[in-house]
């Protein structure tokens, strides 16, 4: 039975992944309802990239403050699982802070050279400016900025290289 459920779940993921980028479904605040409920449905059943979309979705259209607490707690669990877009968004959320979590320039870097390390070009290049500016606690460090810049560069171009090393923080 669980392979059955799992089959369902992703056809489910599919068939709304599919219909949230069809011009017709997206205007239909009805439509946009049932779709972000196969996604929840999805997301409760344990479908990793499932969990990371509707928690972005929450966390970027939620209305009130517990739809992006939910969308928080959705992204963080993806995070944790290994999903990499999960993984950049954690670090905003820790960059900027959102409802019940601060921030915290330790917990940001962390998720974003995660999520680095895990592919995000996104993440690489908020890292290679961190480390140029000096911002979110990291010393100002060229060769660092460089390295992941190259890399962000590498990602962009689909070419695989090894993700430079995040230095700890220093406060």
């Amino acid at each position: 039975m669980p392979q059955t459920f799992s089959f369902l779940t992703r056809f489910e993921f599919r068939l709304a992944s599919g219909l949230c980028h069809t011009r017709w479904m997206t205007r239909s605040p009805g439509k946009q309802r049932l779709m972000l409920k196969w996604f929840k449905r999805c997301a409760d059943a344990g479908h990793l990239p499932a969990r990371s979309l509707y928690g972005r979705v929450l966390l970027a259209r939620g209305v009130s403050p517990q739809d992006k607490s939910t969308g928080a707690r959705y992204v963080l669990q993806a995070a944790q699982e290994g999903d990499s877009h999960a993984q950049f968004q954690a670090g905003c959320l820790y960059e900027y802070g959102c409802n019940q979590y601060q921030p915290n320039e330790h917990h940001a870097v962390t998720w974003y050279a995660r999520a680095g390390e895990n592919g995000h070009h996104q993440a690489a290049e908020r890292l290679a400016q961190a480390y140029l500016g000096g911002e979110l606690g990291l010393a100002q460090d060229p060769a660092r900025a460089e390295a992941w810049a190259q890399y962000a560069d590498h990602l962009a171009g689909q070419t695989l290289l090894e993700a430079p090393q995040a230095a700890p923080l220093t406060h």
